[in-house]
Protein backbone atom coordinates (compact mmCIF):
# COMPACT_ATOMS: atom_id res chain seq x y z
CA UNK A 1 0.00 0.00 0.00
CA UNK A 2 1.47 2.98 -1.22
CA UNK A 3 2.13 5.77 1.89
CA UNK A 4 -0.36 8.50 3.03
CA UNK A 5 0.28 12.14 2.81
CA UNK A 6 0.07 12.14 6.50
CA UNK A 7 3.04 9.74 6.96
CA UNK A 8 5.83 9.73 8.62
CA UNK A 9 8.11 9.53 4.89
CA UNK A 10 6.01 12.91 3.55
CA UNK A 11 6.32 14.45 7.35
CA UNK A 12 9.90 14.69 7.62
CA UNK A 13 12.35 13.30 10.16
CA UNK A 14 12.10 14.89 13.35
CA UNK A 15 14.27 17.44 14.77
CA UNK A 16 15.19 18.85 18.07
CA UNK A 17 14.51 22.23 19.21
CA UNK A 18 15.99 23.96 21.56
CA UNK A 19 13.98 25.71 24.16
CA UNK A 20 15.31 27.20 27.12
CA UNK A 21 16.69 24.61 29.48
CA UNK A 22 15.01 21.57 27.67
CA UNK A 23 15.23 20.01 24.55
CA UNK A 24 12.36 19.46 22.64
CA UNK A 25 12.30 16.84 20.07
CA UNK A 26 9.34 17.76 17.16
CA UNK A 27 8.19 14.58 15.38
CA UNK A 28 6.53 15.42 12.05
CA UNK A 29 7.93 18.72 11.48
CA UNK A 30 7.15 19.24 7.73
CA UNK A 31 3.44 17.81 8.42
CA UNK A 32 1.23 20.04 6.89
CA UNK A 33 -1.58 22.15 9.89
CA UNK A 34 -2.93 24.81 7.86
CA UNK A 35 -4.30 24.03 4.49
CA UNK A 36 -4.58 27.69 3.28
CA UNK A 37 -0.99 28.41 3.17
CA UNK A 38 0.76 25.63 3.88
CA UNK A 39 2.22 25.95 7.45
CA UNK A 40 3.62 22.72 9.13
CA UNK A 41 4.06 21.77 12.07
CA UNK A 42 7.65 23.53 12.65
CA UNK A 43 5.72 26.58 11.93
CA UNK A 44 3.69 26.35 14.65
CA UNK A 45 6.47 25.29 16.76
CA UNK A 46 8.17 28.84 15.50
CA UNK A 47 5.45 30.79 16.05
CA UNK A 48 5.12 30.13 19.62
CA UNK A 49 8.62 30.49 20.56
CA UNK A 50 8.08 33.89 18.19
CA UNK A 51 5.97 35.08 20.84
CA UNK A 52 6.91 33.18 23.96
CA UNK A 53 6.81 35.81 26.18
CA UNK A 54 3.03 36.68 25.40
CA UNK A 55 1.82 32.64 25.36
CA UNK A 56 3.58 32.10 28.60
CA UNK A 57 2.47 35.16 30.04
CA UNK A 58 -1.33 34.34 29.14
CA UNK A 59 -1.08 30.54 30.34
CA UNK A 60 0.99 31.37 33.25
CA UNK A 61 0.19 28.92 36.02
CA UNK A 62 -3.38 27.82 34.92
CA UNK A 63 -4.77 24.56 34.40
CA UNK A 64 -4.87 24.32 30.50
CA UNK A 65 -7.34 22.14 28.16
CA UNK A 66 -5.50 21.51 24.81
CA UNK A 67 -6.99 21.52 21.52
CA UNK A 68 -4.98 18.98 19.68
CA UNK A 69 -5.23 18.02 15.75
CA UNK A 70 -2.51 15.24 14.87
CA UNK A 71 -3.10 15.54 11.56
CA UNK A 72 -3.75 19.04 11.21
CA UNK A 73 -6.55 21.37 11.58
CA UNK A 74 -8.82 19.78 8.34
CA UNK A 75 -8.74 16.75 10.61
CA UNK A 76 -10.81 15.67 13.92
CA UNK A 77 -9.92 18.07 16.89
CA UNK A 78 -9.25 16.22 20.37
CA UNK A 79 -10.02 18.33 23.17
CA UNK A 80 -7.74 16.98 26.03
CA UNK A 81 -7.60 18.13 29.62
CA UNK A 82 -5.51 15.03 30.79
CA UNK A 83 -2.06 14.73 30.34
CA UNK A 84 -0.75 11.81 29.00
CA UNK A 85 1.12 9.32 30.16
CA UNK A 86 4.85 9.79 29.46
CA UNK A 87 5.32 13.37 29.54
CA UNK A 88 8.50 14.58 30.73
CA UNK A 89 9.29 14.55 34.31
CA UNK A 90 9.87 18.49 34.25
CA UNK A 91 6.69 19.16 33.14
CA UNK A 92 4.20 20.65 35.75
CA UNK A 93 0.58 19.96 36.18
CA UNK A 94 -2.04 20.55 38.21
CA UNK A 95 -4.78 18.12 39.66
CA UNK A 96 -8.19 19.49 39.24
CA UNK A 97 -11.09 17.82 40.75
CA UNK A 98 -14.71 17.20 38.51
CA UNK A 99 -17.37 16.82 41.02
CA UNK A 100 -20.25 16.01 39.04
CA UNK A 101 -18.09 12.79 37.85
CA UNK A 102 -16.28 12.20 41.44
CA UNK A 103 -12.84 11.94 39.15
CA UNK A 104 -9.41 13.60 38.54
CA UNK A 105 -7.70 15.02 36.20
CA UNK A 106 -3.77 16.24 35.95
CA UNK A 107 -4.06 19.27 33.84
CA UNK A 108 -0.95 20.91 32.32
CA UNK A 109 0.10 24.02 34.53
CA UNK A 110 2.53 26.10 31.54
CA UNK A 111 5.27 27.83 33.80
CA UNK A 112 7.63 27.95 30.82
CA UNK A 113 7.98 28.28 27.17
CA UNK A 114 9.17 24.44 26.90
CA UNK A 115 6.06 23.63 28.51
CA UNK A 116 4.01 25.15 25.29
CA UNK A 117 6.08 23.65 22.40
CA UNK A 118 5.94 19.92 24.12
CA UNK A 119 2.23 20.81 24.02
CA UNK A 120 2.52 21.64 20.02
CA UNK A 121 4.66 18.45 19.65
CA UNK A 122 1.32 16.75 21.44
CA UNK A 123 -0.07 17.90 18.89
CA UNK A 124 -1.49 21.03 20.23
CA UNK A 125 -3.16 24.00 18.65
CA UNK A 126 -5.27 26.15 20.45
CA UNK A 127 -4.58 26.86 24.33
CA UNK A 128 -7.54 27.31 26.55
CA UNK A 129 -6.81 27.58 30.16
CA UNK A 130 -8.70 28.25 32.88
CA UNK A 131 -9.67 31.57 34.59
CA UNK A 132 -8.05 31.09 37.97
CA UNK A 133 -4.58 29.85 38.75
CA UNK A 134 -2.57 26.22 39.70
CA UNK A 135 -2.19 27.18 43.03
CA UNK A 136 -5.85 27.81 44.28
CA UNK A 137 -8.35 26.86 41.42
CA UNK A 138 -11.00 27.33 42.76
CA UNK A 139 -10.86 31.11 43.28
CA UNK A 140 -10.51 32.99 39.72
CA UNK A 141 -8.39 35.72 39.22
CA UNK A 142 -9.16 36.41 35.74
CA UNK A 143 -12.85 37.91 34.44
CA UNK A 144 -13.29 37.43 31.10
CA UNK A 145 -15.86 39.49 28.08
CA UNK A 146 -16.31 37.45 25.51
CA UNK A 147 -18.14 39.40 22.65
CA UNK A 148 -19.29 36.58 21.01
CA UNK A 149 -21.48 37.31 17.71
CA UNK A 150 -24.28 35.29 16.19
CA UNK A 151 -24.47 34.21 13.10
CA UNK A 152 -25.84 37.31 11.40
CA UNK A 153 -23.79 39.83 13.57
CA UNK A 154 -21.54 41.89 11.45
CA UNK A 155 -18.41 42.85 12.55
CA UNK A 156 -18.90 46.13 12.80
CA UNK A 157 -21.28 45.70 15.49
CA UNK A 158 -18.54 43.65 18.05
CA UNK A 159 -16.54 46.88 17.36
CA UNK A 160 -19.55 49.02 18.18
CA UNK A 161 -19.85 46.96 21.08
CA UNK A 162 -16.54 46.80 22.38
CA UNK A 163 -15.99 50.46 22.84
CA UNK A 164 -19.81 50.39 24.68
CA UNK A 165 -18.03 47.80 27.62
CA UNK A 166 -14.54 50.25 27.51
CA UNK A 167 -16.94 52.78 28.32
CA UNK A 168 -18.75 50.76 31.39
CA UNK A 169 -15.23 49.64 32.48
CA UNK A 170 -14.17 53.29 32.63
CA UNK A 171 -16.92 54.12 34.80
CA UNK A 172 -15.92 50.88 37.12
CA UNK A 173 -12.21 52.54 37.29
CA UNK A 174 -11.30 49.07 35.58
CA UNK A 175 -8.77 48.53 32.97
CA UNK A 176 -9.76 45.98 30.51
CA UNK A 177 -6.91 44.60 27.88
CA UNK A 178 -8.27 43.24 24.65
CA UNK A 179 -8.05 40.73 22.02
CA UNK A 180 -9.66 39.49 19.29
CA UNK A 181 -10.59 36.25 19.50
CA UNK A 182 -9.00 34.74 16.22
CA UNK A 183 -12.72 34.33 14.86
CA UNK A 184 -15.70 36.67 14.28
CA UNK A 185 -15.22 38.26 18.21
CA UNK A 186 -13.41 40.35 20.66
CA UNK A 187 -12.63 39.42 24.45
CA UNK A 188 -11.63 41.75 27.09
CA UNK A 189 -9.75 40.34 30.01
CA UNK A 190 -9.47 41.86 33.48
CA UNK A 191 -7.57 40.80 36.43
CA UNK A 192 -9.64 40.42 39.45
CA UNK A 193 -8.24 39.75 43.19
CA UNK A 194 -8.99 36.10 43.83
CA UNK A 195 -11.32 36.48 46.56
CA UNK A 196 -14.37 35.37 44.94
CA UNK A 197 -15.91 31.73 43.53
CA UNK A 198 -16.82 30.92 39.88
CA UNK A 199 -20.29 31.80 40.87
CA UNK A 200 -19.73 35.25 42.34
CA UNK A 201 -18.15 35.82 39.26
CA UNK A 202 -20.55 34.84 36.59
CA UNK A 203 -23.05 36.68 38.71
CA UNK A 204 -21.05 40.00 38.22
CA UNK A 205 -20.26 39.26 34.66
CA UNK A 206 -23.48 38.88 33.82
CA UNK A 207 -24.47 42.53 35.71
CA UNK A 208 -21.80 43.76 33.38
CA UNK A 209 -23.28 42.08 29.96
CA UNK A 210 -26.96 43.40 31.17
CA UNK A 211 -25.29 47.12 31.67
CA UNK A 212 -23.91 46.49 28.51
CA UNK A 213 -27.04 45.85 26.83
CA UNK A 214 -29.02 48.52 28.06
CA UNK A 215 -26.21 50.93 26.63
CA UNK A 216 -26.76 49.25 23.01
CA UNK A 217 -29.89 47.43 23.48
CA UNK A 218 -30.88 47.54 19.45
CA UNK A 219 -27.04 45.19 19.67
CA UNK A 220 -27.22 43.25 22.70
CA UNK A 221 -28.03 40.76 23.73
CA UNK A 222 -28.01 38.25 27.04
CA UNK A 223 -30.82 36.13 26.27
CA UNK A 224 -29.85 32.62 27.78
CA UNK A 225 -31.20 30.58 25.23
CA UNK A 226 -29.71 30.75 22.02
CA UNK A 227 -32.82 29.88 20.21
CA UNK A 228 -34.32 33.03 21.69
CA UNK A 229 -31.44 35.30 20.59
CA UNK A 230 -31.83 37.27 17.54
CA UNK A 231 -29.66 36.17 14.97
CA UNK A 232 -27.87 39.83 14.03
CA UNK A 233 -27.10 40.15 17.69
CA UNK A 234 -24.04 40.02 20.19
CA UNK A 235 -24.21 38.28 22.86
CA UNK A 236 -22.18 39.29 25.91
CA UNK A 237 -21.61 35.53 27.25
CA UNK A 238 -21.21 35.53 30.60
CA UNK A 239 -21.09 31.62 31.34
CA UNK A 240 -17.52 31.64 30.41
CA UNK A 241 -16.76 32.74 33.77
CA UNK A 242 -18.31 29.63 34.90
CA UNK A 243 -15.89 26.69 36.26
CA UNK A 244 -14.26 24.78 34.09
CA UNK A 245 -15.50 26.53 30.91
CA UNK A 246 -12.46 27.99 29.10
CA UNK A 247 -11.32 30.63 25.90
CA UNK A 248 -8.90 30.46 23.75
CA UNK A 249 -5.44 32.52 25.39
CA UNK A 250 -3.96 35.57 24.10
CA UNK A 251 -1.57 34.58 21.33
CA UNK A 252 -3.27 31.01 20.95
CA UNK A 253 -3.90 29.97 17.48
CA UNK A 254 -7.12 28.96 15.99
CA UNK A 255 -7.84 25.88 14.71
CA UNK A 256 -8.64 26.65 11.32
CA UNK A 257 -7.02 26.90 7.63
CA UNK A 258 -5.84 30.36 7.94
CA UNK A 259 -3.94 29.94 11.13
CA UNK A 260 -6.03 32.57 13.09
CA UNK A 261 -4.47 34.05 15.77
CA UNK A 262 -6.42 35.73 19.26
CA UNK A 263 -4.49 38.86 19.18
CA UNK A 264 -3.82 41.49 21.81
CA UNK A 265 -4.72 44.88 20.41
CA UNK A 266 -4.62 48.18 21.51
CA UNK A 267 -8.12 50.01 22.18
CA UNK A 268 -7.44 52.24 19.91
CA UNK A 269 -6.67 49.86 17.39
CA UNK A 270 -10.51 48.41 17.49
CA UNK A 271 -12.53 50.30 14.75
CA UNK A 272 -9.24 48.94 12.14
CA UNK A 273 -8.54 45.28 13.10
CA UNK A 274 -10.37 43.10 10.95
CA UNK A 275 -10.78 38.92 12.05
CA UNK A 276 -8.24 37.88 10.02
CA UNK A 277 -5.70 40.49 10.49
CA UNK A 278 -3.90 38.59 12.60
CA UNK A 279 -2.24 35.13 11.83
CA UNK A 280 1.16 32.82 12.29
CA UNK A 281 2.42 34.35 9.37
CA UNK A 282 2.04 38.17 10.51
CA UNK A 283 2.07 38.08 14.51
CA UNK A 284 5.84 37.26 14.98
CA UNK A 285 6.70 40.65 13.40
CA UNK A 286 4.03 42.42 15.08
CA UNK A 287 5.23 41.12 18.29
CA UNK A 288 8.71 42.31 17.58
CA UNK A 289 7.54 45.59 17.37
CA UNK A 290 5.34 46.19 19.89
CA UNK A 291 6.20 43.17 22.32
CA UNK A 292 3.39 41.91 24.41
CA UNK A 293 0.06 43.78 24.50
CA UNK A 294 -0.67 42.29 27.51
CA UNK A 295 2.12 42.77 29.72
CA UNK A 296 1.01 45.11 32.15
CA UNK A 297 -1.87 42.68 33.07
CA UNK A 298 -0.40 41.49 35.84
CA UNK A 299 0.18 44.52 37.51
CA UNK A 300 -2.79 45.75 39.14
CA UNK A 301 -6.11 43.10 40.38
CA UNK A 302 -9.19 44.99 40.93
CA UNK A 303 -12.25 43.69 43.03
CA UNK A 304 -15.76 42.97 41.60
CA UNK A 305 -18.18 44.40 44.92
CA UNK A 306 -19.72 46.97 43.10
CA UNK A 307 -20.99 44.54 39.98
CA UNK A 308 -22.19 41.89 42.62
CA UNK A 309 -24.45 45.19 44.31
CA UNK A 310 -25.69 45.46 40.44
CA UNK A 311 -26.37 41.64 40.17
CA UNK A 312 -28.54 41.89 43.30
CA UNK A 313 -30.39 44.97 41.94
CA UNK A 314 -30.99 43.38 38.45
CA UNK A 315 -32.26 39.51 40.65
CA UNK A 316 -34.43 42.20 42.49
CA UNK A 317 -35.51 44.03 40.15
CA UNK A 318 -36.31 40.78 37.71
CA UNK A 319 -37.54 38.26 40.41
CA UNK A 320 -35.22 35.75 38.74
CA UNK A 321 -32.56 33.47 39.60
CA UNK A 322 -29.22 33.29 37.86
CA UNK A 323 -29.24 29.91 35.61
CA UNK A 324 -25.89 28.10 35.19
CA UNK A 325 -25.26 26.34 32.17
CA UNK A 326 -23.66 22.90 32.51
CA UNK A 327 -22.70 20.27 30.35
CA UNK A 328 -20.32 17.28 29.34
CA UNK A 329 -17.35 19.96 29.25
CA UNK A 330 -17.39 18.67 33.22
CA UNK A 331 -16.35 15.00 32.85
CA UNK A 332 -11.97 15.03 32.67
CA UNK A 333 -11.79 11.74 30.61
CA UNK A 334 -14.04 13.19 27.32
CA UNK A 335 -10.91 14.06 25.20
CA UNK A 336 -13.20 14.11 21.60
CA UNK A 337 -15.70 16.57 22.17
CA UNK A 338 -16.17 18.77 19.66
CA UNK A 339 -18.65 22.04 21.50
Amino acid sequence: MAPSPSSKSSAGEPVELSVGERTIRLSSPDRIYFSERGETKRDLADYYTAVGDGIVRALHNRPCMLHRFPKGVDGKKVHQKRVPAGAPDWLKTTEIYFPRFGRTADELCVTELGSVIWAVQMSTVEFHPWNSRCSDPELPDEWRIDLDPMPECTFDRVQRVAHVAHEVLDELGVRGFPKTSGGRGMHIYVRIEPEWSFNQLRRAALAFAREVERRAPDEVTTTWWRKDRDPAALFVDYNQNTRDHTMAAAYSVRGNPRATVSAPILWSEVDDVAPDDFTIATMPARFAELGDLHAEIDDVAYRIDTLLEWADRDEVDRGETDQEETGPTDDPDVVDLDR
